[in-house]
């Protein structure tokens, strides 16, 4: 007997109406009219079951503390930085704790089940180290979270900031983050490249950068971390985040730089709800987009993951930690509308950011774990549109969320009764 049975399933790849069994919290087989007894069966009738939900960039330490100690007025990167600065000496680890298990409950309510956070370790008390260590063994049984030490005010310019860093790696966080853009000069800001490239070999651990996350097409530090990634060995456990600066680039530097990046096999991880809203903020018109080149990047054969990187903090005030409302804005930042282009956006919420995260037994064939969501679309191209209920999330193949389909009753003479929101009114078949 299987301990669940998915029926009548459309699945990413355009296969549809098949039958996916669980059992011990693996994919088990996959086929159309599965025969077999199940604990638990659910009728998919033609909807998309996807993999979970991947989130590779996010800031846990910060999410839901808008507000405290007040506004960003302007809306800007730099105002949130320095906000965030007047709000760390205050924080503690039980209101860390609080407020990032409380979006962990909204992130299962939305199909994202694996999350990357990175972890300021710019506070010598380390508090934030503190909490998120404690939130991630207390998530692990429906969350898969990763922890990324993040210098956020300088691994060299903040006080004790190398200290600090190396202290929170001790402690337990996975992972080696930096900022090189925010040091004080080009030089200091290489050098802490290197610095961190090496700890990470030493250490034997992934390396994920906040990386010149400016206009300023002469921050070019992902020059220097895809050629200190070859350096140290590094090649596929390196992560890029935003690179902004890539969109004000030359072509021609720009056409020197993703060969470089393709050999150290750099993962590049655009944040669109954030680069579109806080990039670009000295331009008048014309008005730069502030995503990094995604289609090149992808064209080259880069893996490119999207992260969510802010909900309610002191960056950006909106958010709702649903993984499609990124991939809805990256269709349009990128003007990637095709169909294939839509295809690419979903792995890169999915596959791709799994691949970034270097997860285990992802993915939707026999032997993968059980990590699915059901949405109230029929596809993927359905589902970057509606940013869709989703009516199942199931971890290791129980389910842990449901939610109704969301249907709209019309009283209008001579049409239909009901609109179910998740199926194509253009489709007449």
């Amino acid at each position: 007997m299987f301990d669940l049975i998915i029926k009548n399933a459309n699945l990413p790849d355009g296969r549809k109406g098949v039958d996916i069994a669980v059992s011990s919290g693996k994919i088990t087989v996959i086929e159309a009219n599965i025969a077999g007894e199940a604990r638990e069966t659910i009728d998919a009738t033609n909807r998309l079951v996807s993999t979970s939900f991947v989130d590779p960039h996010f800031h846990m330490d910060a999410t839901l503390s808008l507000g405290l100690p007040r506004m960003n007025t302007s809306g800007t990167l730099l105002e949130g930085i320095a906000l965030w600065g007047e709000l760390r000496p205050l924080l503690t680890t039980e209101a860390l704790v609080e407020r990032a298990l409380a979006y962990c409950d909204l992130a299962v309510s939305q199909g994202l089940l694996h999350i990357r956070t990175h972890v300021d370790t710019s506070d010598p008390r380390l508090v934030t180290a503190e909490a998120m260590l404690e939130v991630k063994e207390r998530v692990a049984p429906y969350i898969d979270l990763q922890l990324v030490a993040f210098p956020q005010d300088g691994y060299y310019r903040a006080a004790d900031g190398v200290k600090s860093l190396e202290r929170a790696l001790d402690m337990g966080v996975d992972i080696v983050g930096g900022i090189p853009h925010f040091e004080r000069t080009m030089q200091d800001g290489a050098a802490s490249v290197e610095a961190l490239c090496r700890i990470a070999a030493d250490r034997g651990l992934p390396v994920d950068m906040h990386c010149d996350e400016t206009d300023d097409p002469m921050s070019r530090h992902i020059e220097t971390l895809s050629a200190q990634t070859v350096r140290f060995g590094l090649q596929g456990r390196v992560a890029g985040s935003h690179l902004t600066s890539m969109h004000s680039m030359d072509n021609y530097y720009v056409s020197k730089l993703i060969p470089l990046m393709a050999e150290a096999q750099i993962n590049v991880i655009p944040n669109p709800l954030i680069n579109i809203m806080l990039q670009g903020r000295h331009d008048t018109y014309p008005k730069r987009r502030g995503m990094t080149r995604v289609r090149e990047l992808m064209a080259a054969g880069l893996n490119v993951s999207f992260g969510h990187d802010c909900v309610m903090d002191p960056w950006y005030s909106m958010g709702s930690g649903d993984m499609l409302e990124v991939g809805h804005m990256a269709i349009h930042v990128a003007q990637m509308s095709g169909v294939e282009d839509k295809k690419n956006i979903f792995d890169a919420l999915t596959v791709n950011s799994a691949k970034t995260m270097g997860l285990e037994n992802y993915g939707l064939s026999v032997g993968c774990n059980a990590d699915l969501v059901m949405l109230q679309a029929e596809d993927v191209l359905e589902a970057l549109r509606l940013k869709p209920t989703r009516l199942a999330v199931i971890r290791r193949g129980k389910v842990i969320a449901r939610t109704e389909p969301k249907i709209s009753r019309l009283q209008l003479d001579g049409r239909p009764e009901k609109i179910d929101m998740g199926r194509n009114p253009t489709n007449r078949g």
